[in-house]
């Protein structure tokens, strides 16, 4: 079969599970694809614009598979892909990145960065934060060493996160559509979080993209959160209501947030989450490197050619 891969990675041939029927072309994942290439059988997208996903959704006629390696389908569901084609997604590819990210902005705020930063600049030597300091002080958060970490959202890259923190002494509670337990640790309903924000220290959010999650975390949510609680969110913007958020560090109600997403990328310079106190904004960087795509890759081609083999034992079948 035909299978494009773009330019924007480079892939371990030798671990695709190739066959000599296979023929792998390169693209262009920001050019429209020739059309010598649209009887392409499998598209692979990362770092497809939206304008080329469309134009391939249009032109490749008998795509079976779109392997988007980005950790969401949204943008490759979103381009129109005739409706034969499975569209497959990244998931699992950049739990490790979005997770050491995630550890990164929370140290961030516990070890005092944007204050020292500051300081910094004015050449002071802000001895208040050094020397003999309290472990817990009242209403603060000053390290992981027993924090209360809740994660919203505990798929492959909560789970990487939870891990992360376990790892530097925090509690952690997952929360996902069902309870339970996962790889160790515990897991709250989705309906149930109102009873944990008011004794969260850091809220992590990994939520999908959907009409159920948008302004998950709206302003009655954010009043549950005690004031020492920082909010990071790794997941997707319109799951947080960014008015609602503004308001809560601008007043105080909590002690800061991060966000590498939000509802609309890039954000605008005139938007006024620039200007919210206590506020870190990376450009959507927490992933944007797929770790080891080659096994996912080569799982679903197959996949897709046992699909094909059954198809044809039945047709045979059926002709018998």
């Amino acid at each position: 079969m035909k299978i494009l891969a773009p330019t924007s990675i480079r892939l371990n041939e030798e671990l695709l599970g190739l066959t000599t029927e296979d023929q792998l072309i390169s693209y262009d994942p920001t050019a429209n694809i020739s059309p010598e290439h649209h009887d392409a059988e499998v598209l692979i997208a990362w770092g497809n614009t939206n304008d080329q996903l469309k134009n391939a959704a249009t032109n490749l006629h008998k795509v079976e598979l779109v392997q988007a390696l980005l950790a969401g389908p949204d943008q490759a569901r979103a381009a129109g892909f005739r409706p034969e084609a499975v569209i497959a997604s990244g998931s699992g590819l950049h739990s490790k990145t979005v997770a050491e990210h995630t550890l990164a902005l929370t140290l961030n705020f516990v070890r005092f960065l944007p204050t020292l930063a500051e300081h910094q600049t004015k050449n002071y030597w802000a001895g208040e934060l050094g020397g003999p300091q309290e472990l817990h002080p009242a209403n603060q958060v000053t390290t992981l060493l027993g924090a209360n970490v809740t994660i919203w959202g505990f798929g492959s890259i909560g789970t990487a996160t939870a891990r992360l923190f376990a790892a530097f002494g925090a509690n952690v509670t997952g929360v996902a559509r069902s309870a339970g337990e996962r790889e160790g640790f515990p897991v709250i309903a989705t309906e149930d979080i109102d009873s944990v924000l008011p004794t969260t220290d850091i809220l992590v959010m990994i939520l999908p993209n959907s009409e159920e999650t948008k302004n998950s975390l709206d302003a009655a949510r954010l009043a549950k959160l005690p004031e020492r609680a920082y909010v990071i969110n790794v997941g997707r913007g319109p799951t947080v209501d960014d008015a609602a958020l503004i308001e809560a560090l601008n007043s105080g109600s909590i002690a800061g947030a991060a966000i590498d997403v939000v509802d609309q990328e890039p954000l605008d310079p005139a938007d006024p989450l620039w200007g919210a106190k206590n506020l870190v904004i990376t450009p959507h960087s927490a992933g944007g490197r797929p770790v080891e795509p080659e096994p996912l890759i080569a799982q679903n081609l197959q996949a897709l050619r046992d699909q094909r083999a059954d198809k044809t034992a039945n047709w045979r079948n059926r002709m018998n």
